[in-house]
């Protein structure tokens, strides 16, 4: 096996990237959870004309705000859809359904504010590094059971908006020990010279 799961990470810090080749998303982090002590983290996210996060989620402990640098952003915000341009800032309370998407024909740019930073630093590097490695599907996916295993660990920081909270747990409890059983592991190191990390 070329790749391998591990259990911790580098912390990541400002002026680190992330890419994910599939959504067609890059981060550039001004301040991570390591330098606000956890209080915020704050990136700047760009993405590709056809990008787009890769599913509905929630974020049950942490508010988001979105504040458009350039470029045109859709976003779902429960059942209700808006863009917002240039200048515009959007903001994700706790809990709140959401999705974004580049709403525009060129590339897409906001400043991205998570509040507290929880573990979503670890979450969003190993998403992207799986999808760097070519592990996930062309949404972005990994197969059910890694994405069981990181998202059990991750349950704070996301989750599903359309099944409910205690049925989540009840899967990822039978989910992620298969997942944990084939090898995979809540965070991902790539095999060498693949990273998303720059």
């Amino acid at each position: 096996m070329s790749t391998q799961d591990k259990e911790n990470t580098e912390m990541l810090r400002s002026g680190d990237t992330l890419h994910n080749p599939v959504t067609g998303e890059r981060l550039v982090f001004h301040e991570t959870a390591a330098e606000t002590n956890g209080m915020y983290t704050i990136a700047d996210c760009y993405v590709t004309a056809d990008g787009a996060v890769a599913a509905p989620h929630v974020h049950p402990y942490q508010t988001e705000v979105f504040e458009v640098l350039y470029g045109k952003i859709g976003v779902k915000l429960g059942r209700e859809k808006r863009e917002a341009g240039a200048g515009e800032v959007i903001e994700i309370e706790p809990g709140v359904p959401h999705k974004f998407w580049n709403a525009g024909d060129d590339e897409l740019a906001f400043r991205v504010s998570v509040n507290p930073s929880l573990e979503w630093e670890r979450l969003i590097e190993t998403m992207y590094t799986l999808a760097a490695d070519g592990k996930t599907n062309k949404k972005g996916m990994p197969n059910p059971f890694r994405l069981a295993v990181i998202a059990k660990a991750h349950f704070d920081d996301v989750r599903l908006p359309v099944v409910p909270h205690s049925l989540q747990r009840v899967a990822l409890a039978m989910g992620a020990p298969i997942g944990r059983a084939l090898g995979y592991g809540p965070t991902y190191e790539p095999a060498a010279g693949i990273a998303a990390t720059a």
